[in-house]
């Protein structure tokens, strides 16, 4: 692995109805050792406490996605829109040239949980965009986000895919980015992880927990090997980002 970015190392705001970590540099939270990786400049984990949230606020040229994780968000925007999303559903909102939104706690007593992910598009001043779906896991990777809104997906403005990963306990899988970056962020359970092309030994594979993560630049493969006597499945993000310069 190129980059790895443990879930108590991240940045935290907390104003008392949001609790946030930040993987990347975000707000008050600065570090140049976290600016993003490739076209990923966001990923806040966001914990929004009951009938609380995101007063109209306005974006422009970002691709916004929201994974939801526990909770429903009420969304409402410029363009008309106006939305819960489920946990379990992907938001996806292309700011473009100017969008106004705002993100609020559906639920007066149950907190909000979600994933706010920023990825810097290959096009601006577009007209704004908003969709959201729920998409069935199909396999080992399932793709959610794509440049073309492929087979169901969702569709963003950049050579860039989001996918999700889900295998239960003795499973494995390789990732290949093909001279490509990649972004590998932990949801639930752990996971054995290593890069074959720099080491054939096996005890330099690392252990990944919840909200962990690890990026490849020049490592070519991520290996990922679920332990048996895990209890839980692991769910993760797979991020399939442009080679970094």
């Amino acid at each position: 692995m190129d980059y790895i970015r443990r879930a108590n190392e991240r940045g935290q705001a907390d104003f008392g109805w949001l609790n946030s970590r930040h993987s990347f540099s975000f707000g008050n939270y600065y570090d140049p050792r976290h600016m993003g990786l490739s076209v990923l400049r966001v990923i806040n984990d966001d914990v929004v406490s009951p009938g609380a949230g995101f007063d109209t606020h306005g974006h422009r040229d970002m691709e916004i996605i929201s994974y939801i994780l526990e909770g429903s968000i009420e969304h409402q925007d410029s363009m008309g829109h106006k939305h819960r999303i489920n946990a379990g559903e992907v938001q996806r909102m292309s700011a473009g040239r100017g969008v106004m939104h705002s993100e609020y706690n559906a639920s007066n007593d149950a907190s909000l949980r979600f994933l706010q992910i920023w990825i810097t598009p290959n096009q601006h001043g577009i007209e704004p965009g908003y969709e959201q779906k729920t998409i069935a896991q199909q396999g080992k990777l399932t793709e959610l986000v794509t440049p073309d809104g492929r087979n169901g997906t969702l569709m963003m403005h950049q050579d860039a895919v989001i996918s999700r990963i889900q295998l239960e306990p003795g499973e494995q899988m390789m990732l290949d980015n093909q001279g490509r970056s990649g972004y590998l962020h932990i949801i639930s359970g752990t996971v054995e992880a290593s890069s074959p092309e720099q080491t054939n030994n096996t005890e330099q594979a690392i252990n990944l927990a919840a909200a962990d993560a690890v990026g490849l630049i020049d490592s070519q493969t991520l290996q990922l090997s679920v332990p048996n006597q895990q209890a839980e499945p692991l769910t993760a993000l797979w991020f399939d980002l442009p080679a970094v310069s």
